[in-house]
């Protein structure tokens, strides 16, 4: 089994949608990418065992992506952890994650478990990690801050997913996404750092994607399901919108 479980979609967080993170779930454990809110509860929420988390990525240091950290953190070692979390991303994010950390003092933290930094390098298309037959790749793209865009895919290249962060349209989401079955766009709309839907639709259809499903799309629009006919102008395959708690089988 191995699936990706949209946690949250928003731009802006409301009582019906989180913002925008989701998590990797296999037999073996899960792969947490970003953190808001209190993950202990989104995660159950999901159905997702929270002592399932073996790997965090983090994509960019906006606290709209990493501001739930601390508590996870917190929460973590309150309830005994005990075995090592791994923790990925830019220098630029895990080097402000731990000065945050810092004010915590969570150093401490008496029996704290231990909690490994994996810094990856501004290069296109870096495995991240892999294993129990599947892996994770990360290209920079083009935010106000350093960010990374993923892939997901099984080890055989049988099927494959790729999730833009916060981007800009760029290259590198075009050559992230190349022929993947589904591609999770940003649908903040069109302006420095950020996308359209239909920006996003017009790079799905340069990736030759099977699928698009905008995310991190403004909630409080009214009518948010209009980004999917603004896509569909410049994608001519299915669009539709990512959902909180939506399952994609990998």
């Amino acid at each position: 089994m191995l699936r990706l479980t949209i946690l949250g979609t928003a731009k802006i967080a409301d009582q019906q949608h989180a913002n925008t993170h989701m998590a990797l779930v296999s037999d073996n454990g899960t792969v947490l990418v970003d953190c808001v809110g209190t993950a202990i509860v989104r995660l159950e929420q999901a159905g997702i065992p929270f002592t399932s988390v073996e790997d965090l990525i983090l994509t960019h240091f906006h606290p709209d992506h990493v501001s739930g950290v601390p508590s996870l953190l917190m929460d973590m070692w309150l309830t005994g952890r005990q075995k090592p979390l791994r923790i990925f991303g830019l220098h630029h994010t895990l080097e402000r994650l731990e000065d945050l950390m810092s004010f915590y003092h969570w150093d401490n933290w008496p029996g704290f478990f231990q909690v490994s930094f994996h810094r990856l390098p501004e290069r296109e298309k870096i495995a991240v990690l892999e294993r129990d037959g599947f892996r994770v790749l990360a290209s920079p793209v083009r935010h106000y801050v350093p960010t990374l865009g993923l892939r997901f895919e099984r080890a055989d290249g049988s099927r494959a997913m790729a999730y833009s962060c916060d981007t800009e349209p760029c290259q590198a989401v075009i050559n992230l996404a190349s022929g993947a079955d589904v591609l999770i766009h940003e649908a903040s709309g069109a302006g420095p750092g950020h996308s359209s839907a239909s920006q996003a639709g017009g790079i799905a259809r340069q990736a030759e994607v099977g699928r698009l499903l905008l995310i991190h799309y403004p909630t409080r629009d009214p009518e948010p399901e209009t980004l999917v006919e603004e896509a569909r102008t410049t994608f001519p395959g299915e669009v539709g919108l990512a959902t909180d708690f939506m399952e994609l089988e990998l």
